[in-house]
């Protein structure tokens, strides 16, 4: 058990250490004024509206097929239960308060599904990665409603500025190829596209991954150090992402044996449940108002904790 534990981690913490090298990489860059706002801005525009669409467009159309990937449909769903099982840990954890420390409760329960989760993926199972990121998209499918209606409530509710729902929030480009791929495969009509067209539209989306992560780190670039939350706050929230969630999911999954008969789904699973918070509060907070350095200095200490916590959890799974 020994030897499994620490080459799961060993395995881990050398792909996330690959992927924090680019985002401290871009952080760098953007702190010395090497590259600005408006740059990251315009490579976060071209990721979410041109990259990831055809990422997904792409990888669905040529390798989902709904009778090798029968529990498709529960993908979704279980994006939406991870977010509020950890959103139920959180406020338990918090209690009698949690009202007060909305912010926070969204910063613990929503994880970084798609930008960090992804490159994991592709790093620690290059030959696996076209069926890892269907499974990605396939549960960011049910998670990213959440994280842009809820999740956008409780990060901002700390000003006064305008929190209500806006339904533009989640009708991404990203959704949308998602959804239109999806009903093509399930309908039968994937066909209809030339195959010269979606491996260039695949071409295309290869960018997405190494553009994704630098726009991660350069996001978490502009977070200051200069006034962090209470001892209590920071141990809280680190206590429901990388105790309390998953280990729930790590019991669920030994529980019902789903090792043995889906470990590719297991894995990323546990990956998801042990991510670190979701760049998307970060932007919501400087689009929409709410305590920033609160929740940023929040994130970057997750994101430190992270390295560890992570390849933790793949490990003692993999050693069970």
């Amino acid at each position: 058990m020994d030897a499994l534990f620490t080459a799961g981690f060993l395995s881990m913490l050398q792909a996330l250490l690959r992927i924090f090298i680019i985002i401290v990489f871009a952080g760098f860059l953007v702190r010395k004024h090497i590259v600005d706002k408006k740059q990251i801005d315009a490579l976060s525009r071209l990721t979410v509206i041109v990259l990831l669409p055809s990422l997904v467009f792409s990888h669905t159309l040529k390798y989902f097929d709904p009778q090798q990937l029968s529990y498709w449909w529960l993908l979704p769903i279980l994006g939406v239960g991870m977010s509020f099982l950890g959103l139920l840990l959180a406020g338990t954890i918090f209690f009698p308060n949690p009202s007060k420390h909305k912010n926070l409760l969204a910063v613990a329960s929503m994880q970084n599904a798609g930008y960090l989760v992804l490159p994991i993926g592709k790093m620690l199972y290059p030959d696996n990665f076209t069926a890892f990121s269907l499974l990605t998209f396939l549960f960011i499918l049910g998670y990213n409603p959440i994280l842009w209606t809820l999740g956008k409530h409780l990060v901002t509710s700390t000003e006064t500025q305008d929190t209500s729902f806006d339904f533009k929030r989640i009708i991404t480009p990203p959704a949308v190829a998602n959804i239109i791929s999806l009903l093509l495969v399930l309908s039968g009509w994937q066909h209809i596209f030339p195959n010269m067209l979606v491996d260039s539209v695949d071409f295309l989306g290869q960018a997405a991954i190494p553009v994704a992560t630098f726009v991660l780190g350069a996001t978490l670039g502009n977070i200051s150090f200069k006034k962090l939350p209470s001892l209590a706050e920071i141990i809280k929230v680190l206590s429901v992402k990388y105790l309390l969630l998953p280990a729930v999911v790590l019991y669920v999954l030994w529980l019902f044996d789903i090792g043995k008969t889906a470990p590719l789904l297991s894995d990323f699973l546990i990956i998801q449940a042990a991510a670190a918070p979701a760049t998307g509060l970060i932007l919501q907070v400087r689009a929409y108002g709410g305590d920033r350095q609160k929740v940023g200095a929040m994130m970057l200490i997750a994101y430190i904790f992270c390295l560890l916590a992570l390849p933790f959890w793949i490990a003692l799974w993999h050693s069970l």
